[in-house]
């Protein structure tokens, strides 16, 4: 390979690994604006005596991401692993509301 070829991949290079960067960032702040709207949810669920866990919602939930994962070019599976976590924090953070 040329000097050329390999500085041009280096860069190509750079530039994805900005892009992942940025995209880690957005994730971030995503999952925390997210968890900010069901922290606010588990408090209202603790007021009202209302169960953490909406096993409809979540069922629901999961299929819609599946959904936007498929339309998105996704694997469903991994889009469904991934919501199944977060919503095991979320009901984690709303039984703690609830003591």
């Amino acid at each position: 390979m040329t000097d050329d070829v390999v500085q041009r991949a280096a860069e190509i290079l750079a530039g994805h690994r900005d892009s992942i960067d940025r995209l880690d960032a957005i994730l971030v702040f995503t999952l925390a604006e997210r968890f900010k709207h069901t922290q606010a949810v588990g408090v209202l669920k603790a007021q009202h005596d209302l169960p953490p866990s909406d096993p409809a919602r979540e069922q629901k939930q999961i299929a819609r991401l599946q959904d936007l994962a498929t339309q998105a070019d996704l694997d469903p599976e991994f889009a469904k692993k991934f919501l199944n976590f977060v919503i095991q924090e979320v009901i984690q953070h709303h039984e703690k509301h609830q003591s």
